[in-house]
């Protein structure tokens, strides 16, 4: 494993286990561990610089998001996601999404559509300075799930979003697509104003089959 300082976890006890998951998480998501890798304990703690325990508690907790996988008598390694994964985590993701942008049509309030218009604006303020969109996107799609107030559908794709979050990390790794990325937002956020539930479903649903066609680019390409 290369030695690197970005892993390297700041020595506040209060903050170590969620300091050293985020790290973890984020160098996986950056492919800076990449599919495949060997994750051995004794690297991760000279790496990060706190205990073993640590470690190991993050690791749990990845293997639980589907981030890792421990193979028996082998040890812990990165996941990897197949093509035929992906496809069906797209699929999946198409589908709740759409229902999440029916639904926000028709049971967001006046603050949640604000909250929406806001969150498209910090995406495009990014895009703009062409720094990292991720975490906006996120707080775009909190927004969209918060607004629809559906509480099984926000858990149900939160126990997605890890294992989609590498995907996204691809798909917006292609030449051009943060650009269609964010009109895809945009058109998203237009069928809200215009209250068109069917067009709001439509504009997510196209959103996230856009990003599978991206993704699966980028895996071939690494493969």
């Amino acid at each position: 494993m290369t030695q690197t300082n970005a892993l390297r976890v700041e020595r506040n006890p209060a903050l170590i286990r969620s300091q050293v998951l985020e790290n973890l998480r984020q160098a996986i998501l950056d492919r800076r561990l990449a599919p495949g890798q060997r994750l051995i304990e004794r690297e991760l703690v000279e790496l990060t610089g706190v205990s073993r325990t640590s470690v190991r508690e993050a690791l749990r907790e990845l293997a639980a998001e589907g981030l890792v996988t421990a193979i028996p008598n082998k040890g812990t390694i990165v996941t990897s996601v197949s093509a035929e994964e992906a496809r069906q985590l797209y699929q999946v993701r198409s589908a709740l999404e759409a229902l999440a942008g029916r639904l926000f049509v028709e049971h967001a309030t006046p603050a949640h559509r604000r909250a929406l218009s806001r969150a498209l604006d910090k995406v495009d303020k990014l895009a703009a300075r062409d720094q990292p969109i991720l975490a906006a996107k996120d707080a775009f799609y909190e927004v969209l799930f918060e607004g629809g107030g559906n509480v099984a559908l926000r858990q149900v794709v939160g126990s997605l979003h890890a294992r989609v979050s590498v995907l996204r990390s691809l798909s917006l790794s292609v030449p051009g697509r943060l650009e269609h990325s964010v009109k895809e937002l945009h058109a998203i956020v237009d069928a809200v104003v215009a209250n068109d539930a069917d067009a709001a479903a439509a504009a997510c649903s196209r959103h996230v089959e856009e990003a599978g066609r991206a993704g699966l680019i980028a895996l071939a390409e690494q493969d």
